[in-house]
């Protein structure tokens, strides 16, 4: 090769992956991976049971094993990212889930688990992350990103949730290649974020090496950011799990309560693209919070009533309380904080503890319908939640940062 052609080929080179058009190609990509490995559980919980005769209570445990696996690895994210490179962890997360998927659809129940656990952990990674680069490399955008990179995700888990029992009945895959079918999307993940771990650079800047260190496990701010994460991923994680069978159970058939749980998806999409952008530009964020909350009273406050009849009704007021409470506690680690590393520390706090939280939902859910043989316990339960995530997060919404003066002197 004659150095015009190298030449050529390094300019081509830099087009490839230099660019931050592909970078936010790279990151909608990453956001679509990450809950389309859940949310196409649910739907399928009823095979998976009799295929493998586990209990409600162990099937619960199907979604609740990524929470547990977010909370265990999602402190040391930030040490990770700092020692090898935000690029390198994220692609060796892109490989585990994928490679978690696969295992999760192929062996008997101890692979279920395994797998689930293996895509967990890739997806902690991805979750604490994300916020962080987003903050480091659009720092004028953030809103925007957060909100295109939600859509991502609510766009494909919708579509994996209703496209479930379809594929595993109609297309024959049965629940193991109806889970499995979405180890595709991982991969063109990997693809396209080969570029990225070419650039072969920490995703940390000098500014956020240079700031004053902060303790955000001293920080009352940051344990209200927390609390609010963990609630409302409870809020989304349990109806993902047990929905679908809770309306099967009152008459629905299973197609459609599959679709159901699309729409409670595709009614968040809007918003999570809305939402992060007014909430960037609002000087603090308690009017959003408020409308969070009154649409998750009025959406399980239905189906506590029994008025099955509106079941689409209370679904998409529940989807739409999912679109606001998601994208604001995204935008929460960066208003929250002054540099990226702090958005990175502060998220990683979050969702381990948040996601610890938000691990017994599935599972407690699961058992207070076995034990009441019905679903008004654990509505009420979800209701209270509801109630709880309202009062976290006025506190987490007003504005102030993590470690500043009006933290330091709330925490006293």
């Amino acid at each position: 090769m004659n150095s015009q052609q190298h030449q050529r080929a390094l300019v081509y080179k830099s087009l490839w992956y230099a660019g931050p058009w592909v970078l936010a190609a790279g990151v909608i990509l990453i956001g679509a991976n990450l809950r389309a490995s859940i949310t196409s559980v649910g739907p399928l919980i009823g095979l998976i049971k009799d295929s493998l005769h586990i209990s409600n209570t162990l099937s619960g445990l199907v979604t609740t094993l990524p929470l547990l696996a977010f909370a265990l690895l999602s402190p040391f994210v930030a040490n990770l990212s700092r020692r090898f490179g935000s690029s390198r962890v994220i692609f060796a997360a892109l490989l585990l889930l994928t490679a978690g998927i696969v295992v999760r659809s192929t062996l008997g129940v101890t692979a279920l688990f395994i797998g689930t656990a293996m895509l967990g952990l890739a997806i902690a990674v991805c979750n604490v992350l994300l916020p962080s680069l987003i903050k480091e490399e659009f720092p004028r955008n953030s809103g925007l990103m957060t909100g295109v990179y939600s859509v991502a995700m609510n766009v494909v888990a919708a579509t994996a949730s209703g496209l479930s029992i379809p594929l595993a009945l109609n297309g024959g895959m049965g629940w193991r290649g109806a889970l499995g079918i979405w180890s595709i999307m991982g991969v063109i993940g990997i693809l396209l974020w080969i570029p990225q771990l070419l650039k072969a650079r920490k995703t940390v800047s000098k500014a956020a090496i240079s700031a004053r260190t902060v303790n955000v496990y001293k920080s009352s701010l940051a344990w209200k950011v927390t609390l609010f994460m963990g609630l409302q991923s409870a809020l989304f994680y349990v109806p993902a799990a047990w929905f679908p069978e809770m309306m099967s159970g009152q008459g629905m058939d299973s197609e459609t309560a599959g679709w159901m749980l699309s729409v409670l998806q595709f009614s968040q999409m809007p918003f999570t693209f809305i939402v992060p952008i007014w909430a960037a530009r609002l000087k603090d964020q308690r009017i959003l919070v408020l409308i969070m909350a009154a649409l998750y009273f009025i959406g399980l406050g239905g189906f506590l009533l029994g008025a099955t009849q509106w079941s689409v009704v209370w679904v998409i007021c529940i989807g739409i309380a999912g679109g606001f409470a998601f994208p604001l506690v995204m935008m929460f680690f960066n208003l929250r904080t002054r540099t990226p590393q702090q958005a990175a520390e502060l998220s990683g706090m979050a969702q381990s503890f948040g996601y610890l939280l938000a691990a017994t939902g599935p599972t407690l859910f699961g058992y207070l319908h076995d034990a009441t043989q019905g679903w008004t316990i654990p509505l009420l339960l979800l209701l209270c939640l509801s109630v709880v995530l309202m009062f976290t997060g006025l506190g987490a919404a007003k504005k102030r940062y993590v470690g500043g003066e009006v933290d330091d002197q709330a925490a006293i």
